[in-house]
């Protein structure tokens, strides 16, 4: 059975807002010619949607590393870098990430996505002191920032924003807990609020960071729909936190 035909029986099954990309033969220019025209159309909606997200992570970077480079230059705190330096990782591989075979583009995946993401780059750093010294504040954003680090070099070019099967990953961090990249934000969410603890960002970061869990769960049942992943399952029983979540 070839890829097209396999992704044509899987399609009656799939819910109507997921995309088989791998059922639409493509050229360099896009989707072929001899095509059926529904699947022209999604794979050019597709299209489309990727490069529209890819263009808003960019800009939400931007907007965040004028906020962070600011602050740094007027009060020599690395702790916003840090932050910083973790949402260029997303950037980086939003850009290289592979074509998906499954992406559920519901709109409860895209409203959690987007929630998740626009957090941090809502965030503004105060002028006054934090709840502890710098040093603290980012030894605990460095150690965040190491977790994701680990948790995406694992994941390579499987990384993407919406959920998605982009390929099962179980090596690395992934053997402890299913989302190592969403534990890795969430530590350096709370040393910024630690360093920045006011009551907007408190409330953003709450809001994102809860976002973020949900789209874990979302993103499991996309996965769950290939085998592979329902054995990593069972092995690996932790989303985030061990004996937490």
């Amino acid at each position: 059975m070839t890829v097209r035909s396999a992704a044509a029986a899987l399609r009656p099954y799939l819910p109507r807002e997921w995309s088989v990309r791998v059922g639409v033969p493509r050229t360099a220019d896009g989707p072929s010619l001899d095509a059926a025209p529904d699947a022209r159309d999604d794979a050019k909606g597709a299209d489309l949607a990727d490069a529209l997200g890819r263009i808003i992570i960019v800009v939400l970077f931007s907007l965040l590393a004028v906020r962070m480079g600011r602050d740094f230059l007027e009060t020599a705190r690395v702790t916003g870098l840090l932050l910083l330096t973790g949402e260029l990782l997303v950037v980086a591989l939003t850009v290289l990430r592979r074509p998906a075979m499954f992406v559920d583009r519901s709109w409860r995946a895209r409203l959690l996505t987007g929630c998740s993401l626009v957090g941090p780059p809502l965030v503004a750093p105060m002028t006054s002191a934090g709840l502890v010294g710098d040093a603290v504040t980012a030894m605990i954003s460095a150690g965040g920032l190491l977790i994701t680090i680990a948790g995406k070099v694992a994941l390579g070019r499987s990384f993407g924003l919406m959920p998605a099967n982009r390929g099962i990953v179980s090596t690395g961090l992934y053997r402890a807990v299913r989302h190592p990249i969403y534990a890795g934000y969430l530590v350096t969410h709370l040393a910024f609020l630690i360093a920045h603890p006011s009551p907007w960002n408190v409330c953003v970061l709450i809001v994102a960071d809860a976002a973020l869990l949900a789209r874990a769960v979302c993103e499991e049942k996309t996965l769950a729909r290939d085998p592979q992943y329902v054995s990593y399952l069972e092995k690996v029983r932790w989303r985030v936190l061990p004996g937490v979540f």
